[in-house]
């Protein structure tokens, strides 16, 4: 890292030896492939770039992260240019400004032929200014991200054009700078995914884990939840939330608010009462308060509250759907709770259930504590990098290593 001057540009500082150039005179757009949805197919073998969080890496579905094709003839593949390493591909839409301009590189090509669509513009460079990689990440350089912001259109949905585009200007650091940055930024976007594909392997462990050990055998018990807890709901609103309150507050979301008063204290359950049924459930064992559409199920009797809390998120949602109230948004009445029926084993077995899933659980929630950490050094890596506040210039450090220094030895 160097010390270095900046310059005033159109757009703002920015390093004295960095050019600022318009996005027209880098890139030359290309046509892109328009096609109905019923076109798709993951049975053929033509691949095409979906519409969606575009960063995705090339050729894999944005949802499952698999490999997707589109059932496009081969005559009509062939009106598309084929995307070649180093382009560019751009979302010239998205539902917020954070995703509108979002762009990927293409480092490798793919096994099979990829061309672009669906809401994407495909942009290749005219000369030599990029080192391979950088591309990828320049559009994420607060001053061009600034410059999206004041040029995006749409109210529900924001959108550029390529005559908007045109107008952006690009800071350009030196190639040897580019590519230190590209570098950098990459194997921090490799630390990501690993951690990202960690977790989902966790969640894969945890989900067969729970269905080995949560499935009833035939010495397990049974009863009706009635029977074995106290069931009531909270008597507050979402407007008794305060910011920093000294009390967990529980609403109807999976965000777990602040609050100044507690209810109870102790073991419990809480359940939304409606909203997204069976999928929202919380473990509590201190003081608390809750919404007044949100169940606590406590003072457990002959069942482990940690084992019962591991069961409702097996079995609960199917239960709970085939006894919703149907209203402006599904819920579900007290008897409902009541009656739903517990498979269980001895308190003992129940106790080694709930402490095997919770250590696993806990693994998970330590490992996305981590991802979130590294997201947040990569954004501030870009912050610095993509703006030259701090300088990764190893050419520069070699060159001056070279030169011979001054003797200050006396005579």
């Amino acid at each position: 890292m160097v010390e270095q001057q900046f310059k005033q540009t159109e757009i703002g500082l920015i390093p004295d030896d960095w050019e600022l150039l318009l996005f027209s005179d880098l890139f030359t757009f290309l046509s892109t492939a328009s096609y109905s949805r019923s076109e798709l197919d993951e049975n053929s073998y033509t691949g095409y770039i979906h519409y969606g969080d575009i960063h995705t890496r090339i050729g894999y579905h944005l949802d499952t992260n698999e490999f997707v094709s589109g059932r496009i003839t081969d005559d009509k593949l062939k009106t598309y240019p084929y995307l070649k390493q180093g382009d560019l591909v751009i979302a010239d839409a998205s539902e917020d400004y954070t995703g509108v301009g979002k762009g990927f590189e293409v480092i490798n090509n793919p096994e099979v032929p990829v061309i672009s669509g669906l809401h994407t513009f495909l942009a290749r460079e005219k000369g030599k200014k990029f080192a391979l990689g950088f591309k990828g990440y320049f559009h994420s350089n607060p001053l061009i991200k600034k410059q999206y912001d004041a040029l995006a259109t749409g109210l529900k949905v924001y959108s550029l054009s390529k005559s908007v585009f045109n107008k952006i200007h690009i800071p350009i650091p030196p190639l040897p700078e580019q590519q230190a940055i590209a570098e950098a930024l990459t194997h921090t976007d490799e630390w990501v995914e690993s951690l990202e594909n960690l977790i989902a392997k966790k969640r894969l462990i945890k989900q067969g884990a729970m269905q080995q050990l949560l499935i009833p055998k035939s010495d397990w018990d049974s009863r009706r939840l009635g029977e074995m807890a106290d069931i009531y709901t909270g008597s507050k609103n979402n407007q008794d939330k305060i910011e920093n309150g000294n009390y967990p507050f529980f609403v109807r979301s999976q965000k777990v608010e602040r609050i100044d008063s507690y209810s109870f204290d102790g073991e419990a359950i809480l359940v939304p009462g409606e909203g997204n049924l069976g999928s929202i459930f919380h473990y509590v064992n201190e003081k608390f308060d809750f919404h007044q559409r949100v169940y606590k199920i406590s003072n457990f009797n002959g069942v482990c509250g940690r084992f019962l809390f591991w069961y409702f998120q097996m079995y609960f949602g199917s239960h709970a759907m085939k006894n919703t109230v149907k209203a402006t948004v599904d819920s579900i009445r007290l008897p409902t709770l009541q009656e739903f029926v517990i498979h269980y084993p001895l308190y003992e077995q129940q106790i080694s259930i709930a402490t095997i899933l919770s250590d696993i659980d806990s693994e998970i929630a330590a490992l996305e504590q981590k991802l979130n950490k590294v997201q947040q050094i990569k954004q501030g890596m870009m912050q610095e990098l993509l703006t030259g506040r701090i300088r990764l210039i190893e050419a520069h450090n070699k060159e001056q290593q070279a030169k011979p220094r001054k003797s200050t030895a006396k005579p």
